[in-house]
């Protein structure tokens, strides 16, 4: 999920150096300013590009940081033994779907695991 922030800009430059060491230098981000004001400002990058860049800048005025979601690294063990688990509890269509959006792989993969799991059964 993405995170927000709404963040004073006193503390902005710490705070992304602070997210960038630990979430990662290369997750996506925005430093939102001002927003719907006539001086609005918007800035995208990677979240130590941005920590960089505002370590220089004096900033004012109300900031919302936006930090996209991160990758999920998920072995195929892991992504087997939930689908068994849910396919204890519901249909493989089902599983496959729920499993998906819960560790963000294909839903159609997970089907077709399910299917060999059914098989191998």
């Amino acid at each position: 999920a993405t995170l927000i922030l709404y963040e004073s800009p006193k503390r902005l430059s710490k705070t992304l150096a602070d997210c960038a060491e630990l979430l990662g230098p290369d997750r996506d981000a925005a430093v939102c300013r001002e927003l719907t004001k006539k001086f609005e400002e918007v800035s995208r990058a990677p979240l130590g590009d941005l920590a960089e860049m505002f370590s220089e800048r004096t900033v004012k005025g109300e900031i919302a940081l936006c930090i996209g979601k991160g990758e999920v690294h998920v072995s195929e063990q892991e992504l087997e033994a939930a689908l068994r688990d849910a396919m204890a509890e519901m249909r493989l269509k089902d599983a496959a779907a729920e499993v998906a959006e819960r560790y963000g792989a294909s839903r159609r993969d997970l089907y077709q695991m399910g299917l060999r799991l059914k098989g191998g059964d």
